[in-house]
């Protein structure tokens, strides 16, 4: 099992505060930049802990380990096989933003509560997560979506890329309200 990561996510959050500014996060990929918009209104806790995680470097350097063409990129497993975390879990945050095309959600395994550090953005419009999953962000303009798009058309076998599609470096971006 991953170290837990705990203690530094729970330093970090002490650096945010929703009331007085607005986040974005920036992925830079060997792709190129995919800039997310974050929906604190609708899952506060998702947003404050990927916030946490990219301000202590989590996810530098992790691949998208599952790509699935027309559905989604999903990455931030520190194994890069889909069953690594950062040693916690944090609680479904269910609402009703749609999953389509550009959005930006968290990974789990079948128990709810069980996200932690893996997220998907999705390259089509799979509904059939809408309240299954927590939905918490989007991509934040068209130059982000068609990075996102173009990672989801790399060549897979069985889901997995045959060459690395990864994020070089995820950073916090703040602006005051």
């Amino acid at each position: 099992m991953a170290r837990s990561r705990k203690a530094e996510v729970d330093a970090a959050l002490k650096n945010f505060d929703f009331t007085k500014n607005t986040y974005q996060i920036e992925l830079d990929t060997n792709h190129g930049k995919v800039l997310l918009d974050l929906l604190p209104d609708v899952a506060p806790g998702h947003c404050a802990n990927m916030l946490a995680l990219a301000s202590i470097g989590f996810y530098n350097g992790l691949i998208f380990h599952r790509i699935v063409e027309g559905f989604m990129i999903q990455g931030g497993c520190p194994d890069g096989n889909g069953m690594g975390g950062p040693g916690y879990s944090i609680k479904a945050e269910f609402n009703k933003t749609p999953h389509v095309k550009g959005v930006l959600s968290m990974a789990r395994s079948q128990s709810p509560d069980s996200a932690g550090s893996q997220f998907f953005i999705c390259t089509g419009d799979p509904r059939f997560l809408d309240n299954q999953y927590t939905a918490f962000g989007r991509c934040a303009d068209k130059a982000s979506l068609d990075v996102v798009l173009k990672m989801g058309a790399v060549p897979t076998s069985e889901e997995r890329p045959l060459q690395d599609v990864k994020i070089i470096t995820a950073k916090v971006l703040s602006q005051p309200k």
